[in-house]
């Protein structure tokens, strides 16, 4: 329960399993003989939730170290962390909590206390309502982060605090996507650079990014659909992050750069530059732009220019942009799903773990898919399976049974075994072989 502003909310949070990969590697580079240092993934306490009996709800928040991360009541946005300096040995840690306003009413006071970049209100918009394929396979974006030097110290020369901080960014990142994109970001790599920037940084992002994906095709040993660097600076650029537009999976396009602001900033950043990587566009850049506008005329959308506050929607048009540039062929690598970061078997989670037969998730999942195959964790009665592109009506599909089309020539269309409810692998032909439009 947290206690703010004459009101208490009670969190349901659940443990985000979906955050690290199995294989996670984090490490920091120090100076001289120092050198590099990888350790494991340390205290797992990243959390996603809602605020209870508010289903417009969410949180998405850490709890190492004191709570840091954001939660929404759909009034308000809140931000908590601990405050700087207060130690303790017993007892509760000291909080701070910044409320902003979805948006001022009309004669109220704007809230000093968060910058006026932060938040702007936008004027009642019409959306047109535009069709479009709903993808139901889950996608996995396997992302690497690496933190440079001044972030490091930002954040008091700590690789504990640089560490924690980028998974609750990236926490934050993975609720947005999931609840609007069902698409998962989980961290596959964290690089820490503890003594100095590994690359030349300057005050302009694009000759960063530029130098960043030559340091990731040369320096990053670990496979990832796509790798970010989170900044300590600010760029002179009216953005807060660059990246390469539909660069997803390619090893020299593949990456995006974020500049410093609190977990919710740039959660809000990372999900702008992710977006980017998969085929987005900035609403205003595209064509036909006033067909596309946010249908959130209070919070603003994701891929709309600076001076929104902690949207949380993707337009239509971001959407279709997507799930077209999916169609066309792009982003085959975020159809392979990760092993998850093991952790205790817990019924309910939605992973199938060490004595499970199934997991259709919380009992509100199971009641929308699933629930009729899979009780309590267990099959029922002749069920073979409770979910996946080959599991129909508990059973699973025959042999030859088609999962997932092929969207051009370069693709291979993939069929059901006949023995597991799971679509196998995305596969590709390989390369030299001549595709239409001379590919």
């Amino acid at each position: 329960m947290v206690r703010a502003f004459g009101s208490a909310f009670t969190l349901d949070l659940r443990l985000n399993h979906h955050l690290l990969a199995s294989h996670y590697v984090e490490r920091h580079v120090g100076a001289g003989s120092n050198g590099s240092h990888s350790t494991g993934a340390g205290e797992h306490c990243y959390y996603q939730g809602r605020i209870r009996g508010q289903p417009r709800s969410f949180a998405a928040l850490s709890s190492c170290q004191g709570l840091r991360g954001v939660f929404s009541d759909d009034r308000a946005t809140y931000l908590i962390e601990p405050q700087a300096g207060a130690e303790h040995e017993q007892g509760l840690q000291p909080h701070i909590v910044q409320r902003v306003p979805s948006c001022p009413r009309l004669g109220e006071p704007s809230h000093k206390a968060v910058p006026e970049d932060l938040w702007r209100c936008g004027s009642p918009l019409q959306v047109r309502r535009a069709q479009h394929t709903v993808h139901s396979e889950t996608k996995y974006i396997e992302l690497a982060v690496v933190n440079d030097h001044q972030l490091f110290l930002q954040l008091r020369k700590s690789v504990v605090l640089t560490s924690n901080f980028a998974k609750s960014v990236v926490n934050l990142a993975d609720m947005i996507y999931k609840e609007q994109l069902n698409t998962r970001i989980v961290l596959v790599a964290m690089e820490t650079w503890a003594a100095e920037d590994r690359i030349r940084m300057g005050q302009d992002s694009l000759e960063t990014l530029n130098e960043f994906v030559k340091y990731r095709r040369e320096g990053l040993a670990e496979h990832s659909d796509t790798v970010h660097l989170f900044s300590g600076r600010t760029f002179q650029s009216s953005r807060s992050g660059t990246a390469f537009v539909g660069g997803i999976c390619s090893p020299a396009r593949a990456g995006g750069v974020n500049e410093y602001g609190n977990v919710a900033a740039m959660a809000v950043t990372l999900a702008q530059t992710l977006g980017q990587n998969v085929g987005m566009m900035w609403n205003k850049h595209r064509t036909a732009a006033g067909d596309c506008r946010c249908p959130d005329s209070w919070l603003g959308c994701i891929m709309e220019d600076t001076g929104y506050y902690l949207p949380r929607k993707f337009s239509r048009c971001s959407i279709d942009e997507y799930y077209q540039f999916l169609q066309d062929g792009g982003g085959s690598c975020l159809f392979n799903k990760p092993l998850k970061l093991l952790d205790p078997p817990e019924c309910g989670n939605g992973f199938v773990e060490a004595g499970e037969e199934c997991d259709c998730g919380s009992l509100a999942e199971c009641a929308r898919s699933g629930g009729n195959c899979c009780k309590k964790c267990t099959l029922t009665h002749d069920a073979m399976c409770s979910d996946g592109l080959c599991c129909k009506g508990c059973k699973y599909e025959p042999r030859g049974v088609s999962c997932r089309e092929a969207v051009n020539e370069c693709d291979i269309p993939e069929t059901c075994t006949g023995d597991s409810s799971q679509c196998p692998p995305n596969l590709h032909k390989l390369d030299g072989y001549f595709c239409e439009n001379e590919q």
